[in-house]
């Protein structure tokens, strides 16, 4: 036999995902953790879960479908399945704008009406944190700000569905490439260089990572479980991920935990329009708590 044969054969033996393999995942994912799993991200889907089939030493789709919605072991296969077909992208300082209104105007406005970060502590959640850049940049940027308000006190939940990317925000250690967009007078007072310069890798420093609780959470779930209202919530570039009503049934639940006049931040592709929310905007991606 020669290698092209070889090469065919092995190909035809990966598992195929079956239209009515599909559409069972798909609807698991939506029900579990509201994700829609469009036509157009069948592709995805399927070679994401290969791996785990793989892992599994699992030969089929159905098999897999089976494994996951009818036995004991796969409610623990479950987190795996939500990691694999997560995406998470995000930068240091990404939307920039976000931060500087946070810093100008927000904040001013909370600590006027509320003594929010004065006479309590600012409750800022990073909701869909991925691997934390966002609660650092947060951290770091309110930092900033006590330096000029020598009483202020915050502190700032971060939360995701995916434990991998949870575990590497704990972490707290980046590849050089991925801090380009902080500026350089906190790359000095933020960052740690690795003893070894051929690493190419900093950390957070642990003030500041003291700053950031971490925890899973999914989004679905009744109860979020937060002890205190939060004064500003970042929520960016996920919701985009929810069909509309799920985005209506988020964002009213997010306001549950929202303080009076608190603050809500989107992502730039993002939009409220149309919601039957209780928030106002006050910028572009920016809301305000009302009633």
């Amino acid at each position: 036999m020669n290698w092209d044969a070889k090469s065919t054969i092995a190909i035809t033996a990966q598992p195929r995902l079956t239209d009515r393999d599909f559409q069972i995942l798909s609807e698991f994912i939506h029900d579990s953790c509201g994700i829609k799993m469009s036509g157009p991200k069948r592709s995805m889907l399927e070679m994401r879960l290969k791996k785990r089939l793989l892992q599994l030493n699992i030969s089929s789709f159905a098999e897999y479908c089976k494994f996951v919605l009818g036995s004991n072991e796969g409610a623990k296969e479950i987190i795996h399945m939500i990691d694999a077909i997560t995406t998470n992208k995000t930068d240091f300082f990404r939307e920039a704008n976000h931060f500087h209104y946070l810093c100008e105007q927000a904040l001013p406005e909370l600590i006027d009406s509320s003594g929010a970060g004065i006479r309590r502590a600012l409750h800022v959640w990073s909701a869909g944190c991925s691997t934390g850049e966002e609660p650092y940049t947060l951290a770091m940027v309110l930092n900033e700000f006590a330096e000029h308000h020598p009483h202020l006190t915050f502190n700032i939940l971060a939360t995701d569905i995916c434990t991998k990317v949870l575990e590497k925000a704990r972490q707290a250690v980046y590849d050089k490439a991925r801090i380009e967009t902080i500026p350089d007078s906190m790359k000095k007072k933020y960052l740690l260089r690795a003893k070894d310069a051929n690493k190419g890798i900093v950390r957070i420093i642990p003030s500041l990572r003291a700053n950031v609780t971490y925890r899973r959470l999914n989004f679905m779930d009744k109860d979020f479980g937060l002890k205190e209202k939060m004064d500003v919530i970042f929520c960016r570039n996920v919701i985009i991920y929810f069909e509309r009503s799920t985005q209506e049934k988020l964002l009213r639940h997010f306001c549950d935990y929202l303080a009076p006049e608190g603050y809500i931040f989107v992502g730039h592709s993002e939009t409220l329009h149309g919601l039957d929310v209780p928030l106002v905007s006050v910028a572009p991606t920016i809301y305000r708590r009302v009633g």
